[in-house]
């Protein structure tokens, strides 16, 4: 393309020295000559473009270009013969005189892998990746601790369920027993006499005034210190006799299965480092009492109503019940529960009484 750009700015010169007059880029006008001068003039070109273009091959791109910036003409201007209505017929071969003004496409450069992927995605600075990397190994620790608490949170549910069902087929085995045994003695003639109780619910009914000092460190060591608070006690010689002292400012029964849960899920309150905090969940439950195998509420209320071996310490977990005033008000506090009044064992009759209070 070069050697044909070349030669034809060597004929415009040579045109031009004889004659020629040039009025636009794509178009010449030429006069008339005769036949002879214009088939020297065609040989002439024709030699000068045969020579030239085996020059010009020989140079690389670089060297042309600097050729054309030399003429000081823009390298898409090219020369075309194709308009040329002057020249007689059969003087220059259309086939060899014609410049083309459209310039070819560059051929396409293959991409290679390595360097589009370098071109494309920019450098990323060593700390930016350091970065990165540490936050995904913390997020897939998180990951790892998050389903080690669900899959433990789901085994400790479902031995929660297998206890709570064991403790009922418990309590309802015994209920048939009692009342087994009371009918065989009925139908032999004789009287069933049940078992002593074992647990027993002490609540506060007098306030502080006139109160001795042997009877104020009773109710301190039974954690009584407010009006209608309420505490479970193991009954036991001791347990009793203090009871005994501090009968005519208490009130106290044996309270049966349903007393017990209502007052642990209604008014239970758990005493975490020396703070009054409700049990929302069982995990306050196990942090505190997990190492004495009681992980639930049910396990709790399990242990209360049964009086096992943890029983001090599930007590003692408990912060007391603070219950209202009995719906109905009280009978008379300074007057014996036998004789009419409130202070003193009720036994059995504690639970209508907790009805009324919780």
């Amino acid at each position: 393309m070069a050697a044909k750009y070349f030669s034809v700015l060597l004929c415009r010169d040579a045109l031009r020295g004889i004659g020629f007059k040039q009025y636009s880029m794509n178009y010449i006008c030429m006069p008339r000559f005769s036949t002879a001068l214009l088939r020297v003039l065609y040989i002439f070109m024709t030699t000068a473009y045969k020579y030239i273009s085996g020059l010009i091959n020989t140079l690389d791109c670089v060297a042309s270009n600097k050729i054309l910036k030399r003429w000081r003409l823009p390298e898409v201007c090219f020369l075309s013969f194709d308009n040329l209505t002057h020249v007689p017929r059969g003087v220059f071969p259309r086939s060899t005189m014609v410049a083309t003004t459209e310039k070819k496409a560059p051929a396409e450069k293959k991409p290679v892998k390595g360097k589009e992927d370098s071109k494309k995605l920019p450098a990323v600075p060593e700390s930016v990746l350091k970065h990165r990397k540490r936050r995904d190994a913390l997020r897939t620790r998180r990951l790892q601790v998050t389903l080690k608490r669900r899959s433990a949170a789901i085994k400790k549910k479902k031995e929660i369920f297998k206890r709570a069902e064991q403790y009922v087929k418990e309590y309802r085995i015994k209920e048939r027993d009692e009342i087994r045994l009371a009918r065989q003695a009925r139908n032999r003639g004789n009287y069933y006499v049940p078992g002593e109780a074992k647990l027993a619910f002490v609540i506060r009914i007098r306030g502080i005034n006139q109160v001795s000092p042997k009877v104020r460190k009773v109710l301190q060591l039974f954690r009584l210190r407010q009006i209608n608070n309420g505490v479970f006690i193991r009954l036991n010689k001791a347990t009793v006799n203090m009871l005994r002292i501090a009968e005519p400012y208490i009130t106290w029964g044996y309270p049966n299965l349903k007393s017990v849960r209502e007052l642990v899920y209604k008014r239970g309150f758990a005493k975490v480092k020396g703070q009054r905090m409700p049990i929302s969940s069982n995990t306050i439950i196990e942090e505190k009492l997990g190492k004495n195998n009681i992980i639930c509420v049910e396990d709790l209320i399990h242990e209360i109503f049964t009086v096992g071996e943890k029983f001090k310490y599930a007590s003692n977990f408990l912060w007391p019940f603070k219950l209202n005033n009995p719906t109905g008000g009280w009978r008379k506090k300074t007057i014996h529960y036998v004789d009419g009044g409130d202070f003193g064992n009720r036994e059995d009759k504690i639970n209508e009484l907790l009805r009324r209070m919780v």
